[in-house]
Order: structure tokens, then sequence, then C-alpha cells
């Protein structure tokens, strides 16, 4: 896969006539594992960098005329500064010009923070393939997750949970109080700061289909259950 035109790898393609994801890449070395949950699960998948893409080329929902149904923004290093188009992106859904559901994971959800005018600052846990209980309210893409739910984390920076704006529910933390997981109360617009797609993640292909099925997927739910179930084994035998 390259960036800047819509791409697609055979591997990763859902059947014809599924519903189309765009990843933006914030030039995350994982982010190929998110590519491959949302294809398990279904979706067509197009990856472009951050810096490669213009919201120009995705503000009437289509992207080098292939509509899409659902934008992921990636994790990555830096800060929200460093992430490029993603905050064009949610300054566009914010004015309704960009009207498709917007998922942020790790940097993607602090660049979220930063556009509502929330404050990202260093985390007071600096915690790098490391897990933690997340605490959530079991809805949104955390609805139907265990509860509390194991999750990996590598972040320096987190939104700070006071600064959370109005807008925003804060559907997921930490026992001390870091902010885990956003969700916007009138707008598609959500997001997690934990890895879903590491295998230390307690339903990671769950939490996804809960945002694809947002995205209009009608059997993400469906085909999530047994590949948690898989990844579930691998997970505990992880700790074996």
């Amino acid at each position: 896969m390259t960036t800047k035109s819509p791409t697609t790898s055979a591997s990763h393609q859902a059947p014809a006539n599924n519903g189309r994801i765009l990843v933006v890449d914030n030039y995350d070395s994982f982010v190929y594992n998110i590519v491959q949950y949302l294809g398990q699960l279904g979706a067509d998948v197009l990856v472009a960098r951050n810096d490669e893409l213009t919201i120009e080329e995705i503000a009437d929902g289509n992207y080098h005329g292939l509509p899409i149904d659902g934008i992921l923004l990636s994790p990555g290093p830096g800060t929200p500064n460093d992430s490029g188009v993603c905050l064009d992106v949610l300054q566009a859904a914010r004015s309704g010009d960009l009207r498709v559901p917007v998922f942020g994971v790790c940097l993607g959800l602090q660049a979220m923070g930063a556009v509502f005018g929330g404050t990202v600052e260093r985390a007071p846990e600096l915690l790098h393939g490391k897990t933690s209980e997340v605490l959530h309210e079991n809805t949104g893409v955390l609805a139907g997750l265990p509860n509390p739910l194991i999750a990996t984390r590598y972040h320096s920076l987190a939104v700070r949970a006071d600064t959370v704006p109005e807008e925003f529910q804060v559907t997921g933390n930490t026992a001390s109080g870091i902010v885990m997981a956003l969700k916007h109360r009138s707008l598609a617009i959500e997001g997690v700061q934990f890895h879903p797609e590491s295998v230390l993640t307690q339903g990671g292909h769950l939490i996804l289909a809960n945002w694809l099925a947002s995205c209009g997927f009608p059997n993400a739910l469906e085909r999530a259950v047994p590949l948690a179930a898989e990844m579930e084994k691998h997970r505990l035998a992880a700790f074996v």
C-alpha cells in the first residue's frame, strides 16, 4: 500500500459491496495491524499518510471518487500538532462539513481533545506496551466489553481529565482518572487512548466492530465474535 492514491491490500480487501474505511496513518509502526483487523471485519480499507492527504480530497465523503463510510485516525508519535490532516478532519467533522463517523486511536484521541479545546499534556503514568484496567460506561465502541477492560497503552501524553470539552462524554478511564475513551454527545466522533489492535487488549475486534456498526457495517459484530475469541486465547497465553 502507498498513501497518496486510494489503495487497498488484497489481504485486507473486503468482499464486493461492503463499506469502505479511510485510515489516516500518523506514521505509526503498527497501523497495518489496525488495517488487518478492519479487513477481517469486512471493511475495504484505504490508507493515506497524514501529510499526503488534504481535507479538500475527502470533504464530500469521497476519496479519489471512492465513497468512504468512516475515517480512522491512527496512533503515531509526537503530539496532536504532528497529526497533519487529522486536525482538519476533526474541524470539518465538528462544523458539519464532513459527515462520516470519525474514530481516533491514541494520538487520534489526543487530536480530538486538542481540536475541541481540551489540554493534552504529559500523562502522570507513562506506559509503553503495558496493560491497564479501563473502567468504562458500556457505551459506544466499548459496549458489551468486559468491565474493567484490560487494554494496552503506548503513550506519554493524555487529555487532561478536567479539561475534557463539554461536548464529550468520558466513556472510559483508569482507576487513577486518566482519560481512556471519549465519545461526542451529538456527533459521530469517538476515540480511545489505548490500542485495540494489540494482542494484549481484550476484545480489540469487538471494539472496532462496534465502531464499524456505527458506520453502517451490519455484519461487523457477527464477524468479530470468533475473531475476538481466537485473540483471547493468544492474549491469555501471553501471560502464562
